[in-house]
């Protein structure tokens, strides 16, 4: 029998990674292997998301099974620490049944949590508390600060935008340890041996129409409306999702702080620097194939 495969498909947004991982599964299922899909996309989690997170829907996954997709309120925190062992016990389900498993997505810190050894600073929540109070009277720029001064690499790789990873940082400072923050271990170790990386790259200039044209795509499609759903699910109340691109500027529109158009832009905007962030990371891995699309499945599955 053949030892079942752990895939990983990553690159940036807007490179077509589920259309490949859905290639991928229905040609090894026409094999006679069970391959099952894992969501691998931090957004995508969270049920009602899914014009904004170009999510695959139901009626169009070809009969794929499909894990740890819609399994979260938008209330709920999605944090990588609670995501990696869901993920792991999926793929390992999915192995003892004999089939591939096909990690899809493209949040670094998800991918590698589950693909490299990858371990957690334990969590304080007095520290937390009193950090999270500290936000609400300094703001973000005095946390990024004191950040800076204790671990300058760590502040150079959390997202300033993204209070929650400078306030984790911070935490796990103050515990003496050394920061995870957004960092990919120095000589990663895979977690299952039998492993293969593929990375989807588009031209950049090719990238950046595609995610221009998908984010006005996703307003047409009715965004606006799917927030207005999500706000009376108390979409604001949640730490991760009410802060996920496009869904903050659509709040925005509704608010009557944006118009359409600022919304659109901004989306487009902070998309492009989205997929910047996802390369630069994806680049450090270093058993990953780069493919550009199309991607022959045969020729991948019998390299």
């Amino acid at each position: 029998m053949t030892t079942p495969r752990l895939w990983a498909v990553v690159g940036a947004t807007g490179t077509g990674k589920s259309d490949l991982a859905l290639d991928l599964a229905e040609e090894l299922r026409r094999r006679g292997n069970p391959a099952e899909i894992v969501n691998a996309d931090a957004m995508q989690l969270y049920r009602g998301m899914d014009i904004g997170t170009a999510k695959v829907p139901v009626g169009e996954r070809r009969g794929v099974p499909h894990h740890l997709f819609d399994v979260r309120d938008v209330t709920d925190e999605a944090a990588v620490a609670w995501y990696q062992p869901l993920a792991r016990a999926a793929v390992q389900r999915i192995h003892a049944a004999g089939g591939d498993a096909i990690l899809v997505g493209g949040s670094g810190l998800y991918v590698s949590s589950v693909v490299y050894e990858f371990h957690f600073p334990p969590r304080d929540p007095a520290i937390r508390e009193r950090l999270e109070q500290e936000l609400d009277r300094d703001g973000v720029e005095a946390l990024l600060a004191r950040l800076r001064a204790r671990d300058p690499e760590a502040a150079t790789r959390v997202d300033p935008r993204n209070a929650r990873r400078v306030i984790r940082a911070l935490e796990v400072i103050e515990q003496g340890g050394a920061t995870h923050g957004a960092a990919l271990p120095t000589s990663p170790t895979l977690w299952y041996p039998h492993t293969r990386l593929v990375g989807l790259q588009v031209d950049r200039s090719e990238l950046v129409a595609r995610l221009d044209a998908r984010v006005r795509r996703m307003w047409a499609d009715g965004l606006v409306q799917e927030v207005a759903r999500l706000r009376q699910d108390g979409l604001e109340r949640g730490a991760t999702a009410a802060r996920a691109i496009g869904y903050a500027q659509a709040l925005a529109q509704l608010d009557g702080r944006a118009t359409a158009e600022e919304a659109i832009a901004e989306t487009q905007a902070l998309t492009r620097r989205y997929a910047r962030r996802q390369v630069s990371w994806f680049k450090r891995y270093p058993e990953l194939e780069w493919l550009q699309p199309p991607v022959a499945i045969d020729r991948l599955l019998d390299s």
